[in-house]
């Protein structure tokens, strides 16, 4: 064979070699210039996202923001966790969501429910849908007097059709609430002129969530008239002639009201921890001085004031 033949099949050679390694008509994908690096796309389609809780506002009305709660004394006040979610599914594919608020300082997230610290709500209510994703629940908690203040925490948990779920937290502060009740009236009964009346007990019981002194302040008619009463038919009574005590003693042995605020010494009233109320007895006495020659039904007031103890 002569040299022409050999240069040629040299060349036929060279072009099916590079026809092997390198297609016509194909190229990598965002070759640089000499091949060195390539750029693949890449895909995934996500079939299950987890729900999100996106916002959790804890709060005394359900469509307000007033964010510190002042619990009703004597009674239960509903308060609410109005919670934002988010579920990349579709917001139909949110199955379930609960709230459980607690009192930071003295329970968490799984202690036992009680009135003082810890609250669950596992029937929440779907509230509208902002959007095809967001949706907002609303959680309420009746929520008793005594319940302790300071910062609670609202926790939300939401879960999907494939129990996935997720977790959100809001935050609030309940306000000390002092407050008390008292025995409807004190009814001293029947009494001639310089007459003592008989003893008579009036019950106070704490109604707030802070423990408790209480101050008592008497009058007439008016504030700081230093009576203890007016009688319909003419005369009054003395503000000193009222006389009161917290134990069971006789009249010249309690203390006389002198028309101004003055503390029930040696009466605490604690705060109130389960369902028994938190009562104590005061005893109360009057007598009919002749100075005035009161008659007819006579009239006064007392008033009962709780204070920090």
């Amino acid at each position: 064979m002569n040299s022409k033949f050999w240069s040629v099949l040299v060349i036929l050679s060279f072009v099916i070699v590079l026809v092997l390694v390198l297609p016509l008509g194909v190229a990598p994908n965002n070759a640089s210039a000499n091949y060195k690096n390539v750029t693949v796309w890449t895909r995934v389609n996500i079939t299950n996202s987890r729900p999100e809780v996106l916002n959790v506002s804890f709060q005394e009305v359900s469509n307000a923001s007033l964010k510190n709660i002042t619990i009703n004394a004597g009674s239960s006040k509903t308060i609410y966790c109005n919670i934002t979610v988010r579920d990349w599914n579709g917001f139909n594919d949110i199955t379930y969501l609960n709230a459980t608020i607690w009192h930071v300082a003295t329970a968490n997230y799984s202690t036992t429910d009680n009135n003082n610290s810890h609250y669950v709500n596992t029937s929440c209510v779907y509230n509208a849908s902002t959007s095809t994703y967001i949706g907002w629940y609303i959680c309420g908690f009746d929520v008793l007097y005594y319940a302790n203040n300071g910062t609670w925490i609202c926790n939300a948990t939401v879960m999907d059709t494939v129990n996935t779920t997720g977790f959100g937290f809001g935050n609030s502060t309940f306000y000390p609430v002092y407050a008390l009740n008292v025995t409807d009236g004190i009814d001293y009964g029947n009494a001639a002129v310089e007459d003592f009346t008989n003893n008579v007990t009036a019950n106070i019981t704490n109604l707030g969530n802070m423990p408790i002194n209480v101050t008592v302040e008497g009058y007439g008619a008016k504030k700081g008239d230093n009576l203890a009463m007016n009688c319909s038919l003419g005369g009054n009574i003395t503000v000193s002639n009222e006389r009161f005590s917290t134990t069971d003693v006789d009249w010249t042995s309690k203390i006389p009201l002198n028309g101004s605020s003055q503390m029930l010494s040696n009466l605490t009233l604690v705060k109130q921890n389960d369902s028994s109320l938190i009562t104590n007895s005061t005893y109360w006495q009057l007598y009919i001085d002749s100075t005035n020659n009161p008659g007819g039904n006579c009239t006064g007031y007392i008033i009962f004031t709780a204070v920090a103890s």
